[in-house]
């Protein structure tokens, strides 16, 4: 059954993710609302909005009357919040913003929202669902052992984890006060096509293409769990079409890798198609690490796995392969993304 879908943040990196999935595996009819900042582009949206079905309205979040406005034209049942400004080293340089978009925005959304679903029939209103995207950067950090379930408590260590632990809570508290149908959703690190070159898998790859240093943090020895972008984007549309309101499910691409070992990988994949005769690893350099850098993120995403089935379709060595050369296949996408004021350069020193 095809349901009117918003998705927010729809033109970034996992945002037009999910767009291409819900094209392929529903009949949705799927509203996009974008703000278009540095990381949103519609060069990530060019074989979407061809589709009949896929709509774009250039907005922000926070904007009450037009998300209003869009939830009535357009009798949303479904939204899916990936607006949010993302970059942990920039929130260290600039928090506001993470506290405007991610804090204040998700909360206007909600607002509008919780009006409109007021105003809906009895079986439009069970129908009805809020998913929020949030991330495993708001459990905090970890030791060298131990995973993250949805009943981790919550211990933010960056402004960007701390944003997102805000808007969490506030969709949590909607669901439990107003009893508004809300689902959310915490991730590992995403990788894959269209992701944004501040992050480290496509400023790594940039940096060997143009045999650029490749700065490390630290030691290196900081570890994420490492999940495709579209498992990532396959597992939001399970849980929206079969999970329960008001619970929470972890999703992880059980792919726990160290900084150094994902730039390793990257070296040795692109030396490969390049056919560099020196080994791209010697541009190696680690410089100082990030203020507050959490050492260990890792998923259990049993509940997902065995409440709704779902399990990652890619793991690390294929996925990293692939992504690698989508990046190399698709450099006009690159230079286009890249013609704002990011040039690549080291973010996030708290100030240094």
């Amino acid at each position: 059954m095809s349901s009117s879908v918003l998705v927010t943040g729809g033109a970034g990196f996992i945002g037009s993710s999910l767009v291409r999935e819900l094209i392929k595996s529903s009949d949705d009819r799927i509203v996009i609302l974008d703000k278009l900042t540095y990381a949103g582009n519609l060069d990530s949206l060019r074989n979407c909005l061809p589709d009949s079905r896929v709509s774009f309205v250039e907005g922000d979040i926070a904007n009450k009357p037009l998300v209003a406005k869009l939830l009535r034209e357009q009798e949303i049942q479904r939204i899916f919040n990936l607006a949010a400004e993302s970059h942990v080293d920039r929130s260290i340089d600039g928090p506001a913003a993470f506290i405007k978009t991610n804090v204040v925005g998700t909360f206007q959304l909600l607002e509008s929202a919780l009006e409109y679903w007021k105003e809906l029939g009895e079986h439009a209103k069970q129908a009805f669902r809020f998913l929020q995207i949030s991330t495993d950067e708001v459990y905090g950090s970890l030791s060298a052992t131990g995973l993250f379930t949805e009943k981790s408590p919550y211990r933010p260590n960056s402004p960007y984890a701390a944003s997102k632990a805000a808007s969490d809570h506030f969709v949590r508290a909607f669901h439990h006060t107003y009893g508004f149908p809300v689902l959310i959703t915490n991730c590992s690190n995403n990788y894959g096509p269209f992701q944004f070159p501040e992050k480290l898998i496509p400023l790594m790859i940039m940096k060997v293409v143009n045999q650029d240093s490749l700065p490390v943090y630290g030691d290196g020895s900081n570890v994420r769990d490492w999940l495709h972008v579209e498992d990532h984007c396959s597992a939001l549309a399970k849980i929206m079409d079969c999970g329960i309101v008001g619970e929470v499910y972890n999703i992880g691409g059980n792919s726990e890798r160290s900084n150094l070992e994902v730039v390793y990988a990257i070296c040795d994949i692109m030396d490969n198609r390049l056919n560099r005769s020196v080994s791209s690893r010697e541009f190696v350099t680690y410089v100082p690490d990030r203020p507050g850098h959490d050492q260990r993120y890792a998923i259990d995403c049993s509940k997902l796995n065995d409440s709704l089935g779902w399990q990652p379709r890619h793991n690390f060595e294929s996925g990293i392969e692939s992504t690698v050369d989508w990046y190399l296949s698709n450099t006009e996408w690159l230079a286009r993304v890249m013609d704002g004021s990011y040039r690549g350069e080291r973010l996030g020193q708290g100030g240094e």
